[in-house]
Protein backbone atom coordinates (compact mmCIF):
# COMPACT_ATOMS: atom_id res chain seq x y z
CA UNK A 1 0.00 0.00 0.00
CA UNK A 2 1.31 3.44 -0.89
CA UNK A 3 2.03 5.90 1.88
CA UNK A 4 -0.77 8.31 2.75
CA UNK A 5 -0.24 12.08 2.73
CA UNK A 6 -1.23 13.46 6.13
CA UNK A 7 -1.49 17.19 6.88
CA UNK A 8 -1.58 18.53 10.44
CA UNK A 9 -2.69 22.14 11.02
CA UNK A 10 -2.61 24.34 14.09
CA UNK A 11 -4.40 27.72 13.72
CA UNK A 12 -2.13 30.75 13.56
CA UNK A 13 -2.75 32.07 17.08
CA UNK A 14 0.06 32.57 19.58
CA UNK A 15 0.40 29.80 22.13
CA UNK A 16 2.94 28.74 24.70
CA UNK A 17 2.97 24.96 24.34
CA UNK A 18 3.17 22.80 21.20
CA UNK A 19 0.01 20.90 20.13
CA UNK A 20 0.33 17.65 22.04
CA UNK A 21 -2.69 16.09 20.30
CA UNK A 22 -1.25 16.65 16.83
CA UNK A 23 2.15 15.38 18.00
CA UNK A 24 0.51 12.10 19.04
CA UNK A 25 -1.43 11.86 15.77
CA UNK A 26 1.88 12.41 13.96
CA UNK A 27 3.29 9.46 15.91
CA UNK A 28 0.33 7.31 14.87
CA UNK A 29 0.79 8.12 11.17
CA UNK A 30 4.58 8.57 11.09
CA UNK A 31 7.55 6.28 10.63
CA UNK A 32 6.99 4.56 13.97
CA UNK A 33 3.32 3.97 13.16
CA UNK A 34 1.58 3.67 9.79
CA UNK A 35 4.65 5.02 7.96
CA UNK A 36 2.69 7.76 6.22
CA UNK A 37 4.11 11.07 5.01
CA UNK A 38 3.28 13.69 7.63
CA UNK A 39 3.49 17.48 7.26
CA UNK A 40 2.75 20.05 9.97
CA UNK A 41 1.90 23.73 9.40
CA UNK A 42 0.81 26.58 11.65
CA UNK A 43 -1.71 28.95 10.12
CA UNK A 44 -1.60 28.95 6.33
CA UNK A 45 1.12 27.79 3.97
CA UNK A 46 0.49 28.00 0.21
CA UNK A 47 2.78 25.02 -0.36
CA UNK A 48 0.07 22.64 0.89
CA UNK A 49 -2.32 23.79 -1.84
CA UNK A 50 -0.11 22.17 -4.46
CA UNK A 51 -0.43 18.67 -3.02
CA UNK A 52 -3.16 16.05 -2.73
CA UNK A 53 -3.84 15.16 0.91
CA UNK A 54 -5.42 11.93 2.06
CA UNK A 55 -6.34 13.30 5.47
CA UNK A 56 -6.16 16.67 7.25
CA UNK A 57 -6.21 17.08 11.03
CA UNK A 58 -6.83 20.42 12.76
CA UNK A 59 -6.38 21.09 16.47
CA UNK A 60 -8.21 23.78 18.44
CA UNK A 61 -7.42 25.52 21.71
CA UNK A 62 -9.26 28.46 23.26
CA UNK A 63 -12.95 28.75 22.44
CA UNK A 64 -12.70 32.53 22.03
CA UNK A 65 -10.36 31.95 19.07
CA UNK A 66 -13.33 30.68 17.07
CA UNK A 67 -12.85 33.16 14.23
CA UNK A 68 -9.24 32.04 13.64
CA UNK A 69 -10.23 28.40 13.96
CA UNK A 70 -13.02 28.92 11.42
CA UNK A 71 -10.54 30.51 9.02
CA UNK A 72 -8.27 27.49 9.43
CA UNK A 73 -11.11 25.04 8.74
CA UNK A 74 -12.07 26.95 5.60
CA UNK A 75 -8.44 26.85 4.50
CA UNK A 76 -8.39 23.10 5.04
CA UNK A 77 -11.48 22.77 2.85
CA UNK A 78 -9.71 24.72 0.15
CA UNK A 79 -6.66 22.49 0.56
CA UNK A 80 -8.76 19.33 0.29
CA UNK A 81 -10.45 20.74 -2.82
CA UNK A 82 -13.79 20.70 -1.06
CA UNK A 83 -13.66 17.09 0.13
CA UNK A 84 -14.88 17.54 3.71
CA UNK A 85 -14.63 13.82 4.54
CA UNK A 86 -10.85 14.17 4.57
CA UNK A 87 -10.92 16.69 7.43
CA UNK A 88 -10.87 15.90 11.16
CA UNK A 89 -11.09 18.66 13.78
CA UNK A 90 -10.61 18.14 17.51
CA UNK A 91 -9.21 19.74 20.63
CA UNK A 92 -10.53 21.91 23.43
CA UNK A 93 -12.67 24.40 21.50
CA UNK A 94 -14.42 21.66 19.52
CA UNK A 95 -15.11 19.67 22.68
CA UNK A 96 -16.57 22.69 24.48
CA UNK A 97 -18.59 24.10 21.56
CA UNK A 98 -19.32 21.00 19.53
CA UNK A 99 -22.78 22.08 18.42
CA UNK A 100 -21.49 25.43 17.14
CA UNK A 101 -19.11 23.62 14.80
CA UNK A 102 -21.46 20.88 13.63
CA UNK A 103 -24.34 23.20 12.77
CA UNK A 104 -22.24 25.21 10.29
CA UNK A 105 -23.59 24.07 6.93
CA UNK A 106 -20.43 24.83 4.95
CA UNK A 107 -18.56 22.33 7.16
CA UNK A 108 -20.96 19.46 6.58
CA UNK A 109 -19.09 16.16 6.35
CA UNK A 110 -16.17 17.24 8.52
CA UNK A 111 -15.66 15.05 11.57
CA UNK A 112 -15.55 17.09 14.76
CA UNK A 113 -14.00 14.93 17.47
CA UNK A 114 -14.79 15.58 21.14
CA UNK A 115 -12.81 14.58 24.19
CA UNK A 116 -9.63 12.52 24.26
CA UNK A 117 -8.51 9.99 21.65
CA UNK A 118 -8.52 7.36 24.38
CA UNK A 119 -10.31 4.57 22.51
CA UNK A 120 -9.01 2.56 19.56
CA UNK A 121 -7.84 4.75 16.65
CA UNK A 122 -10.75 3.74 14.43
CA UNK A 123 -13.34 4.50 17.09
CA UNK A 124 -11.73 7.71 18.37
CA UNK A 125 -11.45 9.13 14.85
CA UNK A 126 -14.97 8.00 13.87
CA UNK A 127 -13.61 5.98 10.95
CA UNK A 128 -16.10 4.03 8.92
CA UNK A 129 -16.62 2.26 5.64
CA UNK A 130 -14.40 3.75 2.97
CA UNK A 131 -11.95 5.32 5.44
CA UNK A 132 -8.41 3.96 5.44
CA UNK A 133 -7.36 2.41 8.77
CA UNK A 134 -11.02 1.84 9.65
CA UNK A 135 -10.06 -1.71 10.72
CA UNK A 136 -7.71 -0.39 13.40
CA UNK A 137 -10.16 -1.26 16.16
CA UNK A 138 -7.70 -2.89 18.54
CA UNK A 139 -4.69 -0.63 18.17
CA UNK A 140 -3.12 1.38 21.00
CA UNK A 141 -5.12 4.57 21.71
CA UNK A 142 -3.57 7.64 20.10
CA UNK A 143 -3.83 9.40 23.48
CA UNK A 144 -1.32 6.90 24.91
CA UNK A 145 1.31 7.31 22.18
CA UNK A 146 4.67 9.04 22.55
CA UNK A 147 4.35 12.55 21.04
CA UNK A 148 6.32 13.18 17.84
CA UNK A 149 8.70 16.10 18.40
CA UNK A 150 10.14 16.06 14.88
CA UNK A 151 7.11 17.81 13.39
CA UNK A 152 7.97 20.96 15.37
CA UNK A 153 11.02 21.39 13.12
CA UNK A 154 8.75 21.81 10.10
CA UNK A 155 7.50 25.27 11.13
CA UNK A 156 9.23 28.60 11.83
CA UNK A 157 7.12 29.36 14.90
CA UNK A 158 9.01 28.73 18.14
CA UNK A 159 6.94 27.71 21.15
CA UNK A 160 8.23 29.47 24.29
CA UNK A 161 8.23 26.08 26.05
CA UNK A 162 9.66 23.35 23.83
CA UNK A 163 12.72 21.73 25.45
CA UNK A 164 10.54 19.62 27.71
CA UNK A 165 8.81 16.31 28.19
CA UNK A 166 5.06 17.01 27.91
CA UNK A 167 2.89 14.47 29.71
CA UNK A 168 0.25 13.81 32.36
CA UNK A 169 0.32 12.01 35.69
CA UNK A 170 -3.49 12.29 35.91
CA UNK A 171 -6.45 13.41 33.86
CA UNK A 172 -9.69 15.09 34.92
CA UNK A 173 -10.35 16.77 38.25
CA UNK A 174 -12.12 16.14 41.55
CA UNK A 175 -13.63 19.64 41.34
CA UNK A 176 -16.63 20.73 39.29
CA UNK A 177 -15.98 24.48 39.21
CA UNK A 178 -18.60 26.29 37.16
CA UNK A 179 -16.04 28.41 35.36
CA UNK A 180 -13.94 25.45 34.21
CA UNK A 181 -14.26 23.24 31.14
CA UNK A 182 -12.23 20.31 32.50
CA UNK A 183 -15.23 18.27 33.75
CA UNK A 184 -16.66 18.36 30.25
CA UNK A 185 -13.33 17.75 28.54
CA UNK A 186 -11.85 15.03 30.71
CA UNK A 187 -14.37 13.98 33.35
CA UNK A 188 -13.54 12.70 36.81
CA UNK A 189 -10.03 12.49 38.21
CA UNK A 190 -8.01 9.36 37.44
CA UNK A 191 -4.32 8.55 37.23
CA UNK A 192 -2.65 7.83 33.91
CA UNK A 193 -0.20 4.99 33.23
CA UNK A 194 3.32 5.51 34.55
CA UNK A 195 4.93 8.69 33.23
CA UNK A 196 8.30 6.93 33.09
CA UNK A 197 7.31 5.16 29.88
CA UNK A 198 6.49 8.46 28.19
CA UNK A 199 9.62 10.26 29.39
CA UNK A 200 11.93 7.37 28.53
CA UNK A 201 10.23 6.91 25.14
CA UNK A 202 10.67 10.58 24.24
CA UNK A 203 14.30 10.55 25.37
CA UNK A 204 15.04 7.46 23.29
CA UNK A 205 13.42 8.78 20.10
CA UNK A 206 14.05 12.52 20.32
CA UNK A 207 16.83 13.00 22.86
CA UNK A 208 16.80 14.08 26.47
CA UNK A 209 14.77 17.16 27.36
CA UNK A 210 15.73 19.72 29.96
CA UNK A 211 12.33 20.14 31.65
CA UNK A 212 9.31 18.09 32.64
CA UNK A 213 5.96 19.76 32.04
CA UNK A 214 3.08 17.97 33.73
CA UNK A 215 -0.22 19.21 32.32
CA UNK A 216 -2.44 17.72 35.04
CA UNK A 217 -5.50 19.71 36.01
CA UNK A 218 -5.26 18.80 39.70
CA UNK A 219 -2.14 16.78 40.45
CA UNK A 220 -2.46 17.28 44.24
CA UNK A 221 -5.73 15.31 44.24
CA UNK A 222 -4.08 12.16 42.90
CA UNK A 223 -4.45 9.05 45.07
CA UNK A 224 -0.86 8.19 44.16
CA UNK A 225 0.60 11.62 44.96
CA UNK A 226 3.67 10.39 46.85
CA UNK A 227 4.39 7.59 44.38
CA UNK A 228 4.29 10.07 41.48
CA UNK A 229 6.65 12.47 43.28
CA UNK A 230 9.07 9.60 43.86
CA UNK A 231 8.81 8.57 40.20
CA UNK A 232 9.59 12.13 39.05
CA UNK A 233 12.67 12.16 41.28
CA UNK A 234 13.85 8.85 39.84
CA UNK A 235 13.60 10.34 36.34
CA UNK A 236 16.24 12.91 37.28
CA UNK A 237 14.06 15.84 38.31
CA UNK A 238 15.08 16.09 41.96
CA UNK A 239 15.84 19.37 43.72
CA UNK A 240 18.94 21.00 42.24
CA UNK A 241 19.04 18.61 39.25
CA UNK A 242 21.03 19.59 36.18
CA UNK A 243 21.27 18.10 32.69
CA UNK A 244 24.69 17.73 31.06
CA UNK A 245 24.24 18.23 27.32
CA UNK A 246 26.55 19.40 24.54
CA UNK A 247 29.18 20.41 27.04
CA UNK A 248 26.75 22.56 29.01
CA UNK A 249 25.22 22.16 32.45
CA UNK A 250 21.52 23.07 32.27
CA UNK A 251 19.30 23.65 35.28
CA UNK A 252 16.30 21.32 35.10
CA UNK A 253 12.82 22.06 36.32
CA UNK A 254 9.44 20.47 36.88
CA UNK A 255 6.41 22.57 35.99
CA UNK A 256 2.87 21.66 37.00
CA UNK A 257 1.68 24.12 34.42
CA UNK A 258 -2.04 24.15 35.27
CA UNK A 259 -1.41 25.01 38.92
CA UNK A 260 -1.91 23.11 42.17
CA UNK A 261 -4.90 23.16 44.52
CA UNK A 262 -4.46 25.25 47.69
CA UNK A 263 -7.58 23.67 49.20
CA UNK A 264 -5.72 20.36 49.35
CA UNK A 265 -2.21 21.61 50.07
CA UNK A 266 -3.26 23.68 53.09
CA UNK A 267 -4.54 20.62 54.96
CA UNK A 268 -1.24 18.82 55.31
CA UNK A 269 2.19 20.44 55.12
CA UNK A 270 3.70 17.07 54.24
CA UNK A 271 2.34 17.41 50.69
CA UNK A 272 4.47 20.47 50.03
CA UNK A 273 7.39 18.90 51.87
CA UNK A 274 7.22 16.06 49.34
CA UNK A 275 6.95 18.47 46.40
CA UNK A 276 9.95 20.43 47.67
CA UNK A 277 12.09 17.39 46.82
CA UNK A 278 11.53 18.20 43.14
CA UNK A 279 13.14 20.92 41.04
CA UNK A 280 9.85 22.82 40.76
CA UNK A 281 10.28 26.32 39.40
CA UNK A 282 7.97 28.03 39.82
CA UNK A 283 5.31 26.50 42.04
CA UNK A 284 1.97 27.57 40.54
CA UNK A 285 -0.99 27.94 42.90
CA UNK A 286 -4.46 28.96 41.79
CA UNK A 287 -6.24 31.77 43.69
CA UNK A 288 -9.59 32.00 41.94
CA UNK A 289 -11.49 34.16 44.44
CA UNK A 290 -10.99 35.91 47.77
CA UNK A 291 -12.93 33.19 49.60
CA UNK A 292 -9.83 30.99 49.20
CA UNK A 293 -7.57 33.48 50.96
CA UNK A 294 -6.98 31.39 54.09
CA UNK A 295 -6.20 28.19 52.18
CA UNK A 296 -4.04 30.00 49.65
CA UNK A 297 -2.02 31.89 52.25
CA UNK A 298 -1.43 28.73 54.29
CA UNK A 299 -0.19 26.91 51.20
CA UNK A 300 2.24 29.72 50.41
CA UNK A 301 3.57 29.64 53.97
CA UNK A 302 4.04 25.88 53.82
CA UNK A 303 5.88 26.25 50.50
CA UNK A 304 8.19 28.87 52.01
CA UNK A 305 8.84 26.66 55.03
CA UNK A 306 10.25 23.98 52.73
CA UNK A 307 12.35 26.34 50.62
CA UNK A 308 10.00 26.86 47.66
CA UNK A 309 10.33 30.62 47.25
CA UNK A 310 9.68 31.10 43.54
CA UNK A 311 5.93 31.02 43.03
CA UNK A 312 3.53 31.79 40.22
CA UNK A 313 -0.11 32.53 40.71
CA UNK A 314 -3.21 32.26 38.51
CA UNK A 315 -6.00 34.69 39.39
CA UNK A 316 -9.39 34.33 37.77
CA UNK A 317 -11.34 37.56 37.39
CA UNK A 318 -14.54 38.68 35.64
CA UNK A 319 -16.46 35.73 37.07
CA UNK A 320 -18.32 36.41 40.36
CA UNK A 321 -15.54 38.61 41.76
CA UNK A 322 -15.37 42.41 41.94
CA UNK A 323 -12.45 44.73 41.15
CA UNK A 324 -11.94 45.05 44.92
CA UNK A 325 -11.76 41.26 45.25
CA UNK A 326 -9.08 41.09 42.55
CA UNK A 327 -7.06 43.93 44.08
CA UNK A 328 -7.04 42.30 47.52
CA UNK A 329 -5.76 39.05 46.05
CA UNK A 330 -2.98 40.84 44.18
CA UNK A 331 -2.17 42.89 47.26
CA UNK A 332 -1.92 39.78 49.45
CA UNK A 333 0.88 38.48 47.26
CA UNK A 334 2.78 41.74 47.67
CA UNK A 335 2.44 41.49 51.45
CA UNK A 336 3.57 37.85 51.45
CA UNK A 337 6.55 38.77 49.30
CA UNK A 338 7.64 41.43 51.78
CA UNK A 339 7.01 39.37 54.89
CA UNK A 340 8.55 36.08 53.75
CA UNK A 341 11.22 37.33 51.38
CA UNK A 342 9.80 35.30 48.48
CA UNK A 343 8.72 36.21 44.94
CA UNK A 344 5.21 35.56 43.69
CA UNK A 345 4.42 36.49 40.10
CA UNK A 346 0.68 36.86 39.51
CA UNK A 347 -1.11 36.20 36.23
CA UNK A 348 -4.69 37.55 36.17
CA UNK A 349 -6.78 35.35 33.88
CA UNK A 350 -9.95 36.90 32.47
CA UNK A 351 -12.92 34.57 32.67
CA UNK A 352 -14.85 33.77 29.52
CA UNK A 353 -17.61 31.12 29.37
CA UNK A 354 -16.18 27.96 27.87
CA UNK A 355 -18.90 27.86 25.20
CA UNK A 356 -18.52 31.47 24.05
CA UNK A 357 -16.70 31.95 20.71
CA UNK A 358 -15.27 35.37 21.61
CA UNK A 359 -14.18 37.52 24.57
CA UNK A 360 -17.43 39.44 24.88
CA UNK A 361 -18.43 38.22 28.34
CA UNK A 362 -18.70 40.90 31.03
CA UNK A 363 -19.08 39.70 34.61
CA UNK A 364 -21.97 41.02 36.67
CA UNK A 365 -19.60 43.04 38.88
CA UNK A 366 -17.52 44.47 36.03
CA UNK A 367 -18.12 46.78 33.08
CA UNK A 368 -16.59 46.73 29.63
CA UNK A 369 -14.63 49.87 30.38
CA UNK A 370 -13.11 48.46 33.58
CA UNK A 371 -12.08 45.25 31.82
CA UNK A 372 -10.44 47.21 29.03
CA UNK A 373 -8.73 49.50 31.55
CA UNK A 374 -7.29 46.55 33.45
CA UNK A 375 -6.11 45.12 30.17
CA UNK A 376 -4.29 48.40 29.51
CA UNK A 377 -2.65 48.31 32.96
CA UNK A 378 -1.28 44.84 32.20
CA UNK A 379 0.07 45.80 28.78
CA UNK A 380 3.31 47.13 30.29
CA UNK A 381 4.21 43.77 31.84
CA UNK A 382 2.82 41.27 29.31
CA UNK A 383 0.05 40.25 31.69
CA UNK A 384 2.27 39.86 34.76
CA UNK A 385 1.64 41.47 38.16
CA UNK A 386 5.14 42.05 39.46
CA UNK A 387 6.11 41.11 42.99
CA UNK A 388 7.70 44.53 43.43
CA UNK A 389 5.73 46.59 46.01
CA UNK A 390 6.70 49.95 44.50
CA UNK A 391 5.72 48.97 40.97
CA UNK A 392 2.50 47.36 42.17
CA UNK A 393 1.38 50.52 43.95
CA UNK A 394 2.34 52.67 40.97
CA UNK A 395 0.41 50.54 38.48
CA UNK A 396 -2.55 49.31 40.55
CA UNK A 397 -2.88 51.84 43.36
CA UNK A 398 -2.42 51.88 47.13
CA UNK A 399 -5.89 50.58 47.93
CA UNK A 400 -8.89 48.84 46.40
CA UNK A 401 -10.60 52.23 46.11
CA UNK A 402 -7.63 53.71 44.25
CA UNK A 403 -7.54 50.67 41.97
CA UNK A 404 -11.19 51.23 41.08
CA UNK A 405 -10.39 54.88 40.32
CA UNK A 406 -7.53 53.87 38.01
CA UNK A 407 -9.95 51.64 36.11
CA UNK A 408 -11.98 54.79 35.46
CA UNK A 409 -9.05 56.75 33.99
CA UNK A 410 -9.00 57.64 30.29
CA UNK A 411 -7.10 54.88 28.56
CA UNK A 412 -4.47 57.30 27.28
CA UNK A 413 -3.54 58.05 30.88
CA UNK A 414 -3.25 54.34 31.71
CA UNK A 415 -1.25 53.31 28.67
CA UNK A 416 1.12 56.31 28.85
CA UNK A 417 0.95 56.56 32.64
CA UNK A 418 4.54 57.71 33.09
CA UNK A 419 4.04 60.51 30.59
CA UNK A 420 0.84 61.82 32.10
CA UNK A 421 1.75 61.35 35.76
CA UNK A 422 5.30 62.65 35.75
CA UNK A 423 6.39 64.08 32.41
CA UNK A 424 4.97 66.28 29.67
CA UNK A 425 1.31 65.33 30.12
CA UNK A 426 1.20 66.00 33.87
CA UNK A 427 -0.69 69.29 33.58
CA UNK A 428 -3.50 67.67 31.60
CA UNK A 429 -3.62 64.76 34.03
CA UNK A 430 -3.89 67.15 37.00
CA UNK A 431 -6.78 68.93 35.31
CA UNK A 432 -8.52 65.60 34.87
CA UNK A 433 -7.96 64.65 38.53
CA UNK A 434 -9.36 68.00 39.64
CA UNK A 435 -12.49 67.49 37.55
CA UNK A 436 -12.82 63.89 38.75
CA UNK A 437 -12.75 65.04 42.38
CA UNK A 438 -16.00 66.92 41.77
CA UNK A 439 -17.85 63.69 40.94
CA UNK A 440 -19.85 61.89 43.60
CA UNK A 441 -19.88 58.09 43.72
CA UNK A 442 -23.22 58.14 41.91
CA UNK A 443 -21.70 60.42 39.26
CA UNK A 444 -18.80 58.00 38.79
CA UNK A 445 -21.16 55.11 38.29
CA UNK A 446 -23.07 57.09 35.69
CA UNK A 447 -19.81 58.00 33.96
CA UNK A 448 -18.73 54.37 33.97
CA UNK A 449 -21.99 53.35 32.34
CA UNK A 450 -21.53 56.01 29.67
CA UNK A 451 -18.01 54.82 28.93
CA UNK A 452 -19.19 51.22 28.66
CA UNK A 453 -21.82 51.89 26.01
CA UNK A 454 -21.43 50.41 22.58
CA UNK A 455 -19.18 52.39 20.26
CA UNK A 456 -22.07 53.81 18.23
CA UNK A 457 -24.03 54.79 21.32
CA UNK A 458 -20.96 56.26 23.01
CA UNK A 459 -20.23 58.44 19.99
CA UNK A 460 -23.57 60.15 20.67
CA UNK A 461 -22.73 61.02 24.27
CA UNK A 462 -18.96 61.56 24.26
CA UNK A 463 -19.48 65.25 23.55
CA UNK A 464 -22.11 65.52 26.26
CA UNK A 465 -25.12 65.00 24.00
CA UNK A 466 -28.01 63.64 26.03
CA UNK A 467 -26.08 63.95 29.33
CA UNK A 468 -27.91 66.07 31.89
CA UNK A 469 -25.23 65.84 34.61
CA UNK A 470 -22.99 68.89 34.10
CA UNK A 471 -20.01 67.36 35.93
CA UNK A 472 -20.02 64.36 33.59
CA UNK A 473 -20.36 66.62 30.55
CA UNK A 474 -17.25 68.51 31.68
CA UNK A 475 -15.13 65.41 32.19
CA UNK A 476 -16.07 63.51 29.02
CA UNK A 477 -13.69 65.51 26.75
CA UNK A 478 -10.74 63.99 28.64
CA UNK A 479 -11.81 60.60 27.25
CA UNK A 480 -11.19 61.52 23.65
CA UNK A 481 -9.35 58.89 21.67
CA UNK A 482 -5.74 59.82 21.05
CA UNK A 483 -4.97 60.54 17.43
CA UNK A 484 -2.17 58.71 15.68
CA UNK A 485 -0.17 61.91 15.49
CA UNK A 486 -0.57 62.58 19.22
CA UNK A 487 0.51 59.05 20.11
CA UNK A 488 3.57 59.24 17.86
CA UNK A 489 4.51 62.58 19.43
CA UNK A 490 4.26 61.13 22.96
CA UNK A 491 6.52 58.24 21.96
CA UNK A 492 9.00 60.65 20.36
CA UNK A 493 9.16 62.88 23.43
CA UNK A 494 9.58 59.90 25.73
CA UNK A 495 12.69 58.60 23.94
CA UNK A 496 15.54 58.38 26.39
CA UNK A 497 13.35 58.73 29.47
CA UNK A 498 11.10 55.73 28.94
CA UNK A 499 10.49 53.72 32.09
CA UNK A 500 12.44 50.48 32.06
CA UNK A 501 10.39 47.33 32.47
CA UNK A 502 10.35 45.83 35.95
CA UNK A 503 9.49 42.40 34.57
CA UNK A 504 12.48 40.05 34.47
CA UNK A 505 10.63 36.83 33.71
CA UNK A 506 11.82 34.55 30.95
CA UNK A 507 9.68 34.46 27.81
CA UNK A 508 8.52 30.92 28.59
CA UNK A 509 6.87 32.13 31.81
CA UNK A 510 4.30 34.39 30.17
CA UNK A 511 0.85 32.82 29.98
CA UNK A 512 -0.95 31.93 26.77
CA UNK A 513 -4.15 33.72 27.62
CA UNK A 514 -3.36 37.09 29.16
CA UNK A 515 -5.96 38.54 26.81
CA UNK A 516 -3.75 41.47 25.86
CA UNK A 517 -4.48 41.33 22.14
CA UNK A 518 -8.23 41.57 22.47
CA UNK A 519 -10.03 44.78 21.56
CA UNK A 520 -13.42 43.32 22.50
Amino acid sequence: MSKKNILLIEPGYKNKYPPLGLMKIAQYHGSEGKNDKVMFIKGENPVVLEKDWDRIYITTLFSFEFSRIAKTIDYALKTSRGDSRKIFVGGIAVSLMHELFTKERRWEGIRFITGLLSDSPAKSLQLGKGDFYSRDTKGKPIEDLIPNYDILKQIDYEYPVRDAYFTYASRGCVRTCRFCGVPKLEGAQRDTPSISGVVEGIAEEYGEKKDLVLMDNNFTASQNFREIVAEIQSLGFYKGARLQRDGKSLKRRVDFNQGVDARILCKNEMLLKEMSKLCISPLRIAFDHLGLRKQYEQSVRFAHKFGMNQLSNYMLYNFHDTPEDLFKRMELNIKLNEELGIRIWSFPMRYQPTNLPNRSHIGKNWTWYQLRSFQMVLQATHGVVSGSPSFFKYAFGNSAQEFREILLYPHRYIFHRKWFREWGGQSEFNDFKKQMSKLSEIDKQELLQCLSLSENRYSEVKNGNGIKNSNIRKILPFYKKASKAETEEIYRLQEGIRQQSTCTLEKDEFVEDAGLESND
